[in-house]
């Protein structure tokens, strides 16, 4: 059954018996009501852009997460863990093949301008962190050159901006129940205070989420979340202030191989049971776990000074969190000396640094290592299960071998294993300033701006290793670990400028700029260990475009833009020698036409990129298993460059008052222009670029009247390579959406609306790989899944 919540259904009937008559007497005056026009907006620039619509925010749960209302645009495909975005870890990102995963982190990301603090799973943040969905009021795209006063790290191959809406100019209270498939539910409420004192209006949120994995429900997704957001307009100068909160614990979902896919496509090879044997029980859903608190706050002054616009902000984020997992065996810290119990076992004795002297999975009920006997391999599974390898040289951190498996030892031998957290944690301080000053030159009108970003960060990282207290029953650890692997910190400091001038003459506007970088990263090892550092400022990266308005509704427009992504400081994570590192740049061009008027919109873009120095993260988890000792969970390594073209056109039909069609098609060429070693396999020039589709397209209809509203959407992606040999082809797939909703205003003192939607993902049920990553696997994409949400406003 799609769905089945029978308290809330009696909710929903009592609601509505209650207020049928208020909403009969609404439905004669509008039952004309025109279908509102909340297009898929471009901004009149010189490079290609998008705005979200509201109507592709309908197509969404309000348990969904803020990405993936970006999805239908072109360019883009958005993949995550479920249906609800409940899994970090599973969460990628692609616009025109630049990638947002575990292996790259290559588009920017802003939330109401200000940098998210990186996308990366190691400490990073992306916007779903920092805004509820039902406080977002649009998600600005910029598909490739992006705008010059962007700020990210990371904005190689465009942006995306999410930006929270505003507070009412009216006192409102709001209501808002959602429940779902995979026992998913999520409670928000909402006080807008309206305008009081002189042009000041405000807002609080408070929302509680959580849910089930779709696979199994082995796993859990909780997330609370707090809002807060002030306006206050005067004649000249606007306050803007926001601050979240967010505090989430979600349960992963892993890759799965093209081979592994095939022989169960609703299985990611987590398990849902504790069985007591560690190799078994590394897969443990449970203890494969992402959890983070973000804290967000900015304070923003916007002057309009008539010809000179000026903006600052000042901006603070604090990020902690931790990433589990569950290595099927202890790591030997101490040497013991032979024939004595390992001192890990004992609680207490915590050991800083250092390397692993080796490790053991079976102890005797003393607590001293045990030695496998030969020819007794019985496991097949995780990894390929164990082998018959001679136990002297099998490696435990490959998953194989004689050591994992407990049909070679005693009966009584004792299994042990650990609980591994990497904790994770970042404060930042920023600030940025924007000007513009627009005034009549050459019997035209030339608009000068310039602006800067600055700000220090600090990441914080350690690794905790604990005893499982007894791995016959569960994963439950000893809260005191018995080694801390390692401790550092990793400050930045960022200063960014860009310059820019614009000149408009006739049906002509030509812009031309330019914005430089000054990174400097540090590594400082907390247990005195080496410190490193390595600097990748930029050149003067260049940003130019033309606008041309050929009539009131046609317009021109070509964009070129430099990009550049700082070095990050997971690569400061290992010994491997930073100077060998070198920044990636990408070079964008674009060219288009948009044409706008009451019934059609239309927007059509033919680009070109040219990405060099391509930075790539080889994470761990492969089909060979997991190596928990690795102090960086992969290693990252330039390995060439990319070469991308394509096209993007997105179009919007008004056919009558009350029904709406969308349409966008994406075709994109991305391959490798050098050839270059991945793992032990060498990639030739000329493949395409792992993970990203040639062509993608989206057909969405949406039917309003009165108070009823509904749609359907369907998005075509097409077959995509799971690995940069080019040997693993992903089928194409199609992901169907639908929705339904009844509003009612019913303008009383006390309750003044409701309104009802249910929603229903992937609706054929189709069977897929979504995200790919790591050049070997992917994450299936979430089954059919239905939710209905009860908005109520007093």
């Amino acid at each position: 059954m799609l769905f089945k919540k029978k308290h809330l259904c009696a909710a929903i009937l009592s609601v509505l018996s209650a207020s049928v008559a208020a909403q009969t007497e609404t439905n004669e005056t509008k039952n004309e009501q025109m279908l509102e026009e909340m297009v898929v907006l471009s901004k009149k620039t010189s490079f290609a852009n998008n705005n979200t619509a509201e109507t592709m925010i309908d197509q969404q749960s309000t348990m969904t997460s803020v990405l993936a209302v970006v999805d239908n645009l072109p360019g883009v495909l958005i993949s995550e863990g479920d249906a609800f975005g409940g899994d970090d870890w599973s969460t990628t990102i692609s616009i025109r093949g630049f990638q947002v995963s575990l292996d790259e982190q290559q588009i920017g990301m802003t939330v109401d301008g200000i940098p998210n603090g990186g996308s990366n799973y190691g400490g990073g943040s992306k916007a779903n962190r920092f805004i509820d969905t039902e406080n977002l009021g649009t998600v600005e795209v910029s598909q490739g050159t992006a705008d010059i006063a962007s700020r990210s790290h990371e904005a190689l191959g465009g942006t995306l901006n999410f930006i929270s809406n505003d507070p009412q100019d009216d006192e409102r209270m709001r209501f808002s129940i959602s429940q779902g498939d995979h026992q998913g539910q999520k409670l928000f409420v909402r006080y807008d205070t309206g305008t009081f004192a002189n042009g000041t209006k405000a807002y609080i949120s408070l929302s509680s989420a959580d849910g089930k994995s779709w696979i199994d429900e082995s796993g859990e997704s909780t997330r609370d979340h707090l809002a807060l957001k002030v306006i206050n307009s005067g004649e000249k100068l606007t306050v803007t202030g926001y601050l979240s909160y967010d505090d989430t614990e979600e349960d992963n979902y892993q890759r799965v191989s093209l081979a592994e896919f095939e022989q169960n496509p609703e299985w990611d090879r987590l398990t849902g049971e504790w069985t007591g044997i560690p190799m078994i029980d590394q897969s443990y859903r449970r203890g494969w776990s992402t959890l983070r608190e973000n804290t967000l706050g900015y304070v923003k002054l916007d002057w309009d000074l008539d010809s000179v616009q000026i903006n600052t902000t000042a901006y603070y984020h604090h990020n902690t969190g931790r990433g589990d997992w569950v290595p099927q065996y202890i790591a030997d810290v101490t040497d013991d000396g032979a024939g004595n119990p390992e001192s890990e076992l004992t609680s207490g004795n915590t050991v800083y640094g250092g390397a692993s002297l080796g490790s053991y999975t079976y102890v005797s009920r003393e607590g001293m290592q045990l030695t496998p006997g030969t020819g007794c391999a019985s496991l097949s599974f995780p990894y390929g299960g164990t082998s018959n390898d001679d136990p002297s040289t099998a490696d435990v951190d490959e998953s194989s071998g004689l050591a994992q498996d407990p049909a070679c030892f005693p009966a009584d031998a004792v299994p042990v294993g650990s609980y591994r957290h990497t904790h994770y944690g970042m404060d930042r301080y920023g600030l940025t300033a924007d000007g513009s000053w627009t005034h009549s030159l050459a019997g035209g009108e030339n608009t000068l701006r310039g602006g800067i970003w600055y700000e220090d960060r600090n990441r914080e990282e350690f690794r905790n290793w604990h005893k499982v207290l007894d791995s016959r029953v569960g994963y439950h650890y000893d809260a005191t670990p018995y080694w801390v692997q390692y401790d550092r910190e990793y400050p930045t400091d960022t200063f960014m400028y860009y310059i820019e001038d614009s000149f408009t003459a006739g049906i002509a506007t030509v812009r031309l700029g330019g914005k430089q970088w000054f990174v400097e990263t540090t590594r400082n090892d907390n247990f005195g260990g080496a410190d490193a550092t390595v600097n990748s400022d930029s050149d003067l990266l260049p940003h130019a475009g033309v606008q041309l308005q050929l009539t009131d509704n046609l317009e021109a427009f070509s964009g070129y833009a430099e990009n550049y992504a700082a070095i990050k400081d997971a690569v400061l994570e290992t010994s491997q020698d930073s100077d060998s590192i070198r920044a990636e740049t990408a070079e964008n061009f674009d060219i288009g036409l948009r044409y706008t008027s009451s019934r059609f919109d239309a927007t059509i873009t033919l680009y070109s990129t040219d990405f060099k120095d391509r930075l790539t993260y080889i994470p761990a988890g492969g089909v060979d298993g997991v190596d928990y000792l690795g102090e960086l969970d992969g290693v990252y390594t330039n390995v060439g460059g990319i070469e991308s073209s394509g096209a993007e056109v997105s179009a919007t039909v008004y056919v009558n008052d009350n029904v709406k069609v969308y349409s966008s098609y994406t075709y994109n060429d991305a391959t490798y222009k050098d050839g270059f070693v991945f793992g032990s396999a060498v990639i030739p020039e000329g493949n395409t670029v792992f993970g990203s589709a040639e062509e993608m397209f989206v057909l969405s209809l949406d039917w309003q009247k009165g108070n009823y509203g509904a749609g359907f959407s369907n998005k075509y992606v097409g077959a995509r390579w799971m690995d940069p040999q080019n040997t693993q082809r992903i089928d194409a797939y199609n992901v169907a959406d639908v929705y339904a909703a009844v509003t009612a205003d019913l303008g009383g003192d006390v309750f003044k609306g409701m309104e009802i939607r249910m929603v229903v993902n992937n609706l054929f049920d189709e069977q897929y790989i979504g995200g790919v990553a790591g050049g070997w696997g992917g994450w299936i994409g979430a089954d059919r899944t239905a939710s209905v949400n009860l908005t109520l406003d007093f």
